[in-house]
């Protein structure tokens, strides 16, 4: 349904994305964030899902500046290995530039809103911070809140979180309720990743049919 595409960020850098525009007229904008690994075949997926509801969406390959054209759909040890040494060279501000020319290329469906799983939750916090020209975020089991949670969000936000997430403890999520009471933080009986389809061990299709059909309805009050 989507197509690969160029983005070009503000000081010059030619990333890689995803693109998928709908059938008619967009309701909206949306930019979509990766996990760790890449555009793959999950993540653009789920590009294109955003596409059947109506927008354009687009997910920028936030690890170009590092590795460019990395994706992987093994979700293997090594894989995780491969992925700690691009995260050690990974730089959180500029990565901000590759968000914002997908945001820039997501306004030609409207309003824009940006939604992100694990790394990419982590990624709208701070895109919501910033603004960005975004009208709306909804993220995804973002991990490292003790680097974001005083990063006050600018616009409209929701979170998603597994209550058995290993990796982000309940205390943490509980410490953002409290930080943010605007902010709709939400829980739900599962554990990490756990809207990736294609990892059966996370997936939980009742708590990520429920997280989505929220995002949808945020996005719609938000964006149209």
């Amino acid at each position: 349904m989507g197509e690969r595409i160029k983005l070009t960020a503000s000081d010059g850098f030619t990333l890689n994305a995803y693109r998928a525009a709908p059938e008619g007229k967009p309701r909206g904008g949306v930019v979509l964030i990766q996990e760790v690994w890449g555009l793959n075949t999950w993540i653009r997926s789920v590009v294109d899902r955003f596409a059947r509801h109506g927008y354009l969406a687009v997910a920028p390959a936030m690890f170009d500046r590092v590795e460019f054209g990395y994706e992987s759909d093994s979700y293997t040890p090594e894989q995780f290995e491969v992925i700690g040494g691009l995260m050690k060279q990974f730089d959180h501000q500029t990565a901000l530039l590759d968000v914002a020319a997908a945001i820039e290329a997501a306004k030609a469906g409207g309003k824009v809103g940006i939604t992100g799983y694990c790394f990419g939750g982590a990624v709208s916090w701070r895109a919501a911070h910033h603004g960005m020209g975004l009208s709306a975020a909804s993220g995804y089991y973002g991990g490292g809140v003790p680097n974001y949670i005083d990063l006050a969000p600018t616009i409209p936000l929701e979170m998603h979180y597994g209550d058995q997430d290993k990796g982000i403890p309940l205390e943490q999520i509980e410490a953002l309720k409290a930080r943010y009471p605007d902010v709709g933080i939400h829980t739900y009986p599962a554990g990490h990743g756990f809207c990736n389809s294609d990892r059966p061990g996370n997936f939980n299709e009742a708590a990520c049919t429920k997280a989505s059909a929220r995002t949808l309805d945020f996005f719609r009050k938000h964006l149209g």
